[in-house]
Order: structure tokens, then sequence, then C-alpha cells
């Protein structure tokens, strides 16, 4: 295991002292022993999913409603031309 410890430890550019690549080695080795079990279930009528949960989109209808008139849309605008806003100049 602990050729697999170093060869890992290569790929992500990790430099590890030989007490660290014993200690993961023994991580590594009881993860891979726990994969080993799980590969001995049938999952042959498990439908794959990307996760546990049911995630759907919560959305309302689209449905046609009056807006704002102009007049309403201004009613509080610190500063107003005609119909629109009027904002400070901000290109010289």
């Amino acid at each position: 295991m602990k050729i697999d410890v170093e060869h890992i430890a290569h790929l992500a550019r990790l430099r590890l002292s030989e007490e660290e690549k014993e200690k993961f080695g023994v991580q590594l080795s009881s993860i891979l022993t726990y994969v080993e079990k799980l590969n001995e279930l049938d999952t042959s009528g498990v439908e794959p999913t990307s996760h546990v949960l049911a995630i759907g989109n919560v959305m309302r209808e689209d449905a046609l409603r009056p807006s704002l008139s102009t007049d309403e849309a201004l009613r509080n605008a610190p500063d107003r031309a005609d119909d629109f806003y009027r904002v400070p100049k901000i290109i010289e």
C-alpha cells in the first residue's frame, strides 16, 4: 500500500514524510476495503443518480399581470426627466 500512497502523492504533487505515508496508507487501505464491500452489493435494479435527494426547480406559472404605470414607477424618484430617471453623469 505504501507504493500506492507514494504514487498518489506524486500525482498530487505532495511531499509526504514516512510517518504520513504510513498513516495515509492505512486510511487508503480502509477506504478501498469499504469500496470492495460496496461492490459486493447487487445494484442492478438501482437507477443511477447524481444526488441522494430528488431535486427539482420550484417555479411559478408564467402569468400576465398588469405592470406599474410610468407615473407610479417614477413616483419616488429623486430626480426625473419626463418619463425617465435622471442620474448623475458618470462618463467624462
